[in-house]
C-alpha cells in the first residue's frame, strides 16, 4: 500500500517548506518519493530531499492538474513500479486546481495506493487578494482541501487572521484550519491535523467518558458537596451510547470555527425523589460545546471562565473542561476543570485553540459568551 499525500497552494504559500518540515520531522522511517511541478523553475532544495533519502521524479514541462494530466498519471505509475514507495508527496504547480489532481490520482486503479490527505496551504496575508484574483482556482483548492494550514500568520493582525479563516470557511466548512506558527508546531503535529487525528471531535469524545465517570462516582461524594438543585448528581439507568450520535451534516472531522451540539432523543428516566438517598438523579442526557478559535487569552481570563461555570444556574451541571489556547504573551495555555478543581497552566502550542465543555443540560449560548475572547 503506497499511501498519496497532495499539497496545493499557490506558488509563495509555502508548501516546499511545509514539506521539508514533514519529511524531517514526521514522515520518519518511510520511504517516500516527492513528486513536484513547478510551472517555470524547479522550486525545490533538491540537495536537501536528497540527503534525506528522497527519490526525485521532477516534471517541469507543464502543469500536471491541467494539461499534463494524461502524463501525470503514466508518470505516477512509472513511480510506483520503480520506487515501490511507502508514501508519494505530490507537490503540483501553484495556479493548478486541487480537484484535478485528486482526480488524475483516483484514475490510478493499477496499484494498491490510498490517498492519506489533501492540504493546502494557504497564505495568510494574501488569503483575499487570491480569493480576489484567482477566484475560481483558489475557492478549488479551498473547497477540496482535507485540510488547511495558513502560512506567514506571524506579525498578522487578530483582525486579519479572522477574516482569513472566516473567508475560507465560507468554502470549506469542516476541515482542519492549523493557524498557528509552525516553528511552534511538531511535524507529528501537522501530519495529525493533515490526517484528521487528534480532532475537536476525538478530544469531546475522550471528555465526554471522563464526565461519565466521573459523574458516576461523584454522588458517592455528594455530602461533601453543596448544590443549589435537585438533577446534579447523574445515575446511569439508560443504556444510550452517546458516541453513536454524528455532528450535525455528518460532520467527523470536527473543526469549525463554532459550537457542537450532541443531540439525543428523549429517554425515560428514573427519578428517585427519595431524600434517604445521598444522591440525587438528573435527566441524562449529556450534551457537549467545542470550538476550535485562533484568538488569544490571557490566564486570568482562562481562571475567571473556569471559576464562572460553577454557577449552575447560569451554565448547567459543568462535569468537566479542557482546553488549549494561545496566550496573550505568547505562551500557550492549557486547562482541565472539574467542579471546583480549576486547573491552569502553560504548555506546549496546539494547531489551533481549542475549547471544550461537557455537562447535563448546559447552556451552549451562555458557555459561547462566556469563553469570546476579550
Amino acid at each position: 500500500m503506497t499511501k498519496i499525500t497532495i499539497f496545493s497552494g499557490f506558488l509563495g504559500a509555502g508548501k516546499t517548506t511545509l514539506i521539508k518540515k514533514l519529511i524531517a520531522e514526521g514522515y520518519v522511517n518511510e520511504k517516500l518519493v516527492l513528486i513536484e511541478n513547478e510551472f517555470g523553475q524547479i522550486g525545490i532544495d533538491s540537495g536537501f530531499l536528497q540527503d534525506a533519502g528522497v527519490q526525485i521524479t521532477e516534471m517541469n514541462q507543464g502543469c500536471i492538474c491541467c494539461s499534463l494530466v494524461g502524463d501525470f498519471g503514466k508518470a505516477l505509475v512509472q513511480v510506483l513500479e520503480q520506487y515501490k514507495p511507502d508514501r508519494i508527496l505530490i507537490e503540483p504547480s501553484g495556479v493548478g486546481k486541487l480537484s484535478d489532481v485528486i482526480r488524475a490520482v483516483e484514475s490510478i486503479d493499477a496499484h494498491d495506493v490510498e490517498l492519506d490527505g489533501f492540504t493546502t496551504v494557504v497564505d495568510a496575508k494574501k488569503c483575499k487578494m487570491y480569493q480576489k484574483n484567482f477566484g475560481e482556482f483558489f475557492d478549488n483548492q479551498i473547497t477540496y482541501a482535507s485540510c488547511l494550514i495558513l502560512s506567514h500568520t506571524q506579525g498578522l493582525s487578530q483582525e486579519k487572521l479572522d477574516e482569513c479563516i472566516a473567508l475560507l470557511r465560507k468554502c470549506n466548512a469542516k476541515a482542519p484550519i492549523v493557524t498557528t506558527e509552525w516553528d511552534q508546531l511538531t511535524g507529528v503535529q501537522l501530519i495529525e491535523a493533515m490526517t484528521q487525528k487528534n480532532t475537536l471531535d476525538d478530544e469531546l469524545k475522550a471528555l465526554l467518558e471522563e464526565a461519565k465517570k466521573h459523574d458516576h462516582h461523584h454522588h458517592h461524594d455528594h455530602d461533601e458537596h453543596e448544590h443549589h438543585h435537585d438533577h446534579e448528581e447523574h445515575e446511569h439507568h439508560h443504556h444510550h451510547d452517546h458516541d453513536e450520535h454524528e455532528h450535525p451534516e455528518g460532520c467527523t472531522c470536527g473543526c469549525h470555527d463554532h459550537e457542537h451540539h450532541h443531540d439525543h432523543d428523549e429517554h425515560e428516566h428514573h427519578h428517585d425523589h427519595d431524600h434517604d438517598h445521598h444522591h440525587h438523579h438528573a435527566d441524562e442526557v449529556f450534551t457537549s460545546w467545542g470550538r476550535e478559535t485562533a484568538d488569544p487569552y490571557s490566564e486570568d481570563e482562562i481562571k475567571a471562565a473556569l471559576e464562572a461555570l460553577q454557577d449552575e444556574e447560569k451554565y448547567g451541571v459543568i462535569l468537566r473542561a479542557k482546553g488549549i489556547v494561545a496566550g496573550k504573551n505568547g505562551e500557550w495555555i492549557h486547562f482541565d476543570y472539574v467542579p471546583g478543581d480549576p486547573d491552569v497552566r502553560h504548555g506546549s502550542a496546539g494547531t489551533t485553540g481549542r475549547l471544550c465543555v461537557i455537562g447535563s443540560k448546559i447552556n451552549e449560548a451562555a458557555i459561547e459568551e462566556l469563553f469570546a475572547a476579550k
